[in-house]
């Protein structure tokens, strides 16, 4: 096996990786774990500013 043959087996492998992982981003199960993963910032925020309040 070349160094050709080898580059294009993992150039190929690569992009079925990447198809894989477009995938799994755009999967509509997947919607609300990355929205609550995305305001978990602020839902921190608003329970220290609780806290805050309280003490």
């Amino acid at each position: 096996m070349d160094a050709g043959t080898l580059s294009s087996i993992v150039t190929v492998l690569f992009f079925i990786l990447f198809i894989a992982i477009l995938w799994w981003v755009f999967k509509r199960d997947n919607k609300q774990k990355f929205e609550d993963a995305g305001n978990l910032p602020f839902q921190e925020d608003a329970e220290d500013a609780g806290k805050r309040r309280t003490d």
